[in-house]
């Protein structure tokens, strides 16, 4: 017997990934700066990432075991998958921050320095990154909301 385990994964990315863009949006850095607020992001965004990828892989045994409204059902997978890679895309220029001190001294081809480099700058721009989160956040939030429009239906919807 397969179960459906999608409600129980969901949850924790959706919280922790709504925390992050909370935390990137806000000028929490100027308000508290003796919290190190990068590794509270870098946390919360690779927990929440790497969660998201398990309710999106989830969410696929859901949709036959369950079978709700198919429109409903792609345009909510359509909003979880967009959540996913603009997050995921944050964590990439996360990662490339860490990574390419130690990962370009060791690359001996110029094209993929370069590259490595580029997207490290685009991606840890402060105006690209608050942008991603917003667009993330959106995203998320459309997903829930068409999640619980499919367990609870449009009339116990508040939006």
């Amino acid at each position: 017997m397969t179960y459906n385990f999608h409600p129980l994964l969901v949850h924790f990315p959706i919280a922790l990934l709504f925390l992050y863009s909370v935390i990137k949006i806000l000028p929490l850095r100027r308000w508290v700066p003796t919290v190190a607020w990068k590794q509270i992001e870098r946390t919360l965004l690779f927990v929440g990432v790497a969660g998201s990828f398990l309710a999106l892989s989830s969410g696929e045994t859901a949709e036959h075991l369950v079978r709700p409204n198919h429109q409903l059902v792609e345009m909510h997978a359509l909003f979880a998958s967009l959540s996913t890679w603009l997050y995921g895309a944050l964590l990439a220029g996360e990662f490339l921050s860490v990574a390419n001190p130690y990962i370009l001294s060791k690359i001996s081809f110029p094209v993929v320095t370069k590259l490595a480099v580029f997207l490290e700058k685009l991606l840890c721009n402060r105006v690209v990154s608050v942008v991603l989160a917003v667009l993330g956040l959106i995203a998320i939030s459309v997903t829930g909301l068409l999640g619980g429009v499919m367990v609870y239906g449009v009339s116990a919807d508040p939006v």
